[in-house]
């Protein structure tokens, strides 16, 4: 049986820059859309949120009790400050129970891989979700990927490999790898890795060339004057003539 997940919520009143009022008093402003009912804004305490949201993540449902009327929602990935990191906004799809839904769920790496463990291979996980479509009541958090398997440096994990949970059906490409373990490169591999590219190697080019050109532009040309010497010519050593003979 799937963990039940649920969050309480006041309605919300407050809105537009207004709502920065709301998080300094440890709310956070959020809005629950989708289906047939109109968008309700609601607001969340902060500490529930992101305790629920830290076991729920995008891919459970929560049930979201609003004064008593309970709606049954899929979270989406809160709106974050980009400096502070703290949560400035959630939006909340509504789902109805008896209607399949089409979502991602996270791919949880579990068990050690002999490739990596013995032969120092380095594991790589193209994918960290699949896409699948189920009932909402049949959603889970994560689906756990056994890396025992990855036994060799050939060994792969697709997604026809995974065996879906019930009620759930993998949409994603059934030849898609999902974990492999690379080798460990050799020295001359890693000597050609830290070489530039082509790409490197004409950006560099370019930067110095605009030096050049910079350089060259600000620089006045000096008008010689006949009978007169340039800066140049005055700064240099004259040159005894060869064919002249001091006594």
């Amino acid at each position: 049986m799937n963990e039940k997940f649920s969050l309480k919520a006041l309605p919300r009143e407050i809105l537009g820059k207004k709502v920065k009022l709301l998080r300094q008093a440890g709310q956070i402003p959020a809005v629950i859309y989708g289906g047939k009912g109109s968008p309700v804004s609601i607001t969340l305490d902060k500490k529930e949120f992101e305790k629920v949201y830290g076991d729920a993540g995008s891919s459970s449902l929560i049930e979201v009790d609003l004064g008593g009327k309970k709606e049954n929602v899929l979270a989406q990935e809160p709106q974050n400050d980009p400096v502070t990191d703290r949560i400035l906004h959630v939006d909340f799809i509504r789902v109805r129970m008896d209607e399949k839904i089409k979502t991602e769920i996270p791919l949880h790496f579990v068990g050690e891989s002999k490739a990596v463990e013995q032969d120092s291979g380095t594991l790589v996980t193209p994918r960290d979700s699949i896409e699948v479509e189920c009932l909402p009541g049949d959603l889970v958090h994560e689906i756990e990927i056994d890396l025992g398997t990855l036994k060799d440096f050939e060994s792969q994990i697709k997604t026809s490999n995974i065996t879906a949970p019930a009620g759930i059906e993998i949409l994603t490409n059934p030849d898609d790898v999902i974990a492999l373990v690379e080798p460990p490169r050799s020295e001359e591999e890693l000597a050609e890795l830290e070489k530039p590219t082509a790409e490197q190697e004409a950006e560099a080019v370019e930067a110095v060339a605009g030096a050049k050109e910079e350089g060259a532009e600000g620089t006045e040309p000096v008008e010689r004057i006949e009978g007169t010497e340039t800066p140049a010519e005055k700064s240099s050593p004259e040159k005894p003539a060869s064919d002249k003979i001091i006594k």
